[in-house]
């Protein structure tokens, strides 16, 4: 299956760049791999968009991530598959596919200034975990980046108080301590992923046999 089957019957932003009116929208993205989303992403999602009465929230997948080198993840498909099924029933979240039509290494001030170029009605916020507000120093051009868009965070549990010198609104959750590893981890051992990932998210890695040993 090409991408572009994949994103046939994705549900995309209904922003369009010749967009009019009066009020801005507030648009949120969560960026990631989502290789798989969980409900922790669910649930980030849902508190920021909620808590700043956003219009929407896109759910960004990463084509190849650019904090992470040496990382791999399963095929573009499969992820933007899996983030339609865990998003399907919440009309505020969408998929927002732009970094895999792009391909390669995606970084986000580019990612920003194009859309801040292609939706010039919209404010965009953008939003991370304290783990990687702490690490915002090594973002390419982070000082250009903050100009574009407010930075979000959301604290997970556990992790150390943010000490970086960036301007964050910070978003109080009540966050389950889940990550894509572990959960990638417990299907190649054959261990339950119950309640860590929407059942269909369940079901879809079942029937495609993702994360399952060669």
């Amino acid at each position: 299956m090409s991408i572009e089957e994949a994103l046939e019957p994705i549900i995309l932003s209904q922003l369009t760049p010749d967009s009019s009116g009066d009020e801005r929208k507030r648009i949120g993205i969560l960026g990631g791999t989502f290789n798989p989303p969980h409900l922790g992403h669910l649930l980030m999602a849902e508190q920021v968009g909620n808590q700043l009465e956003l219009d929407e929230v896109w759910f960004m997948p990463t084509a190849k991530p650019p904090h992470a080198p040496g990382k791999t993840t399963i095929a573009s498909q499969h992820r933007v598959q899996m983030i339609q099924l865990a998003i399907e029933n919440n009309p505020l979240f969408k998929v927002q596919p732009y970094e895999i039509h792009r391909g390669g290494v995606n970084y986000t001030v580019d990612t920003m200034r194009h859309f801040v170029e292609t939706y010039p009605e919209s404010d965009f916020y953008f939003i991370i975990g304290s783990d990687s507000a702490n690490d915002l120093s090594t973002w390419k051009q982070i000082d250009e980046l903050v100009q574009l868009v407010q930075l979000v965070g959301v604290r997970r549990p556990g992790e150390f108080p943010y000490q970086g010198q960036y301007p964050i609104l910070w978003v109080d959750s009540p966050l389950i301590e889940l990550s894509s590893t572990e959960i990638r981890l417990r299907v190649y051992l054959e261990q339950s992923i119950r309640y860590q990932v929407p059942s269909k998210v369940a079901a879809y890695i079942q029937k495609h046999k993702l994360y399952e040993m060669d």
